[in-house]
């Protein structure tokens, strides 16, 4: 393993791997519980989370998606994320969704404050990546408590929570949406 972001997510993943629950063990398991959450977050619009459309790389198709994100201005944050027992196997896998971004970064993002067409990227420049991490690390939501459950051991906690989300950001890939106005 020769590129050092591939190692640091290893690790990362390494010290977390026993805190973590058995429920999301895999991404098929995070797909399920995406699709579970979908009706709540798509009529409910909870604070902290959205649904994400992608188009399907292989059919074209439309790929929604229940995400963690966050608005900042004309900016919406989010981040990829794998279970750690994946991300110690295969630090570099990465989401469908996110494949489908790089193959057409238009996306729909459906949000509290109603429904957006952006353009989708991942974040590279270190200045914006802190901004992204510290939206998406120190914000924390009533549905947070009960998305800790699902991922980690344990009763749920804010600190829990910021440490569920600093995870996420080391062992996944931050992405920034630029909403059309």
């Amino acid at each position: 393993m020769d590129d050092p972001d591939l190692e640091a997510r290893r690790v990362a993943a390494q010290a977390v791997v026993g805190k973590h629950g058995r429920l999301i063990r895999s991404p098929r398991d995070g797909k399920r519980l995406s699709a579970a959450m979908l009706p709540l977050v798509r009529y409910g619009r909870p604070r902290g989370y959205g649904v994400l459309t992608t188009t399907g790389r292989k059919t074209g198709l439309p790929r929604p998606k229940c995400v963690r994100v966050l608005r900042e201005g004309d900016r919406a944050y989010l981040v990829q994320l794998m279970p750690p027992n994946v991300t110690l196997e295969r630090p570099a896998a990465v989401n469908a969704w996110l494949r489908n971004v790089r193959a057409d970064p238009r996306v729909t993002l459906e949000l509290r404050d109603g429904t957006h067409r952006g353009t989708a990227r991942e974040i590279t420049d270190p200045a914006e990546l802190a901004t992204a991490h510290a939206l998406l690390c120190d914000t924390v939501v009533p549905l947070d408590f009960g998305e800790c459950v699902l991922h980690l051991r344990g009763l749920p906690s804010r600190a829990k929570i910021r440490d569920l989300h600093a995870y996420w950001l080391r062992t996944g890939r931050a992405v920034a949406v630029d909403l059309e106005s």
